[in-house]
């Protein structure tokens, strides 16, 4: 029993020896990332440093953007490797940017980038519809974090109980639909709201505004009705040229 203990607590002190002198593929960040992740907002800066310790020549190194190699110059590689991410966007938010050994794949670290902004929601938009007909209004309500929406109707909180509202919400795109508008109904200014928990109220506005109903030109009808005048009137004048040419040759005779 002793001696399986001290076995054990030989190996133990073996390995932690070991690791002293191991390799290892360390990524530094400005801002700091707080565990891997790397808070940031749209426009910002984000620089990243990548370093091998534990190896004497420090290697190549490789970085990878969601999976993707980056493209690196010669100087950029070796040790040491650096990147810049200028401006932030919004197609950054959720990237993953891996630096790794390019001789051992399996020597590699990880940064997650989470970039927050608000939704694009401003202005006012003016729509003009008829009677009877549907309308969509759309908000781009993409946003990180997450916002909640809300659609009213001249200031006061819309009543989607109605069958003739119905909306939806993809995360990206918020969507009012609006079927068999009635001028006494359906007139006036809508509002979708998203509020969110970074930058709280944003908002656009839609002045819906009721025509009359307009008749529909009845266009293929029309034309094949004047089409069937037409041939008519053509084999009108084929008879009637016939019955001359008829009467011609008598007279000739």
């Amino acid at each position: 029993m002793k001696l399986s203990v001290c076995i054990h607590l030989l190996l133990h002190l073996l390995l932690c020896t070991c690791c002293i002198h191991c390799t290892d593929v360390l990524i530094q960040s400005n801002p700091a990332a707080d565990g891997s992740i790397i808070k940031t907002e749209v426009d910002q800066t984000v620089s990243l440093s990548c370093m091998v310790e534990g190896l004497a020549d420090g290697g190549e190194l490789e970085w990878y953007r969601n999976k993707r190699l980056v493209s690196l110059t010669d100087e950029n590689r070796m040790e040491e490797s650096h990147l810049c991410v200028e401006p932030v966007t919004t197609e950054d938010n959720g990237a993953i940017f891996t630096c790794q050994l390019k001789a051992n794949a399996s020597l590699t670290a990880s940064i997650h980038l989470e970039v927050s902004y608000p939704p694009d929601l401003n202005g006012s938009e003016e729509m003009h519809v008829e009677e009877e007909s549907d309308a969509v209004l759309s908000c781009n309500v993409q946003a990180f974090p997450p916002v909640a929406v809300i659609w009213k109707k001249d200031d006061a909180v819309l009543d989607l109980s109605t069958s003739t509202y119905h909306t939806s919400n993809d995360g990206v795109t918020a969507k009012l639909s609006i079927y068999n508008i009635k001028r006494s109904s359906h007139q006036g200014q809508y509002s979708c709201e998203a509020t969110s928990p970074t930058y709280g109220l944003k908002s656009k506005t839609f002045i819906l505004i009721v025509g009359d109903k307009v008749m529909k030109f009845p266009l293929w009808p029309t034309i094949a009705g004047i089409v069937v005048v037409l041939l008519t009137m053509l084999l009108a004048v084929i008879s009637r040229w016939q019955r001359v040419m008829k009467c011609f040759k008598r007279i000739h005779h």
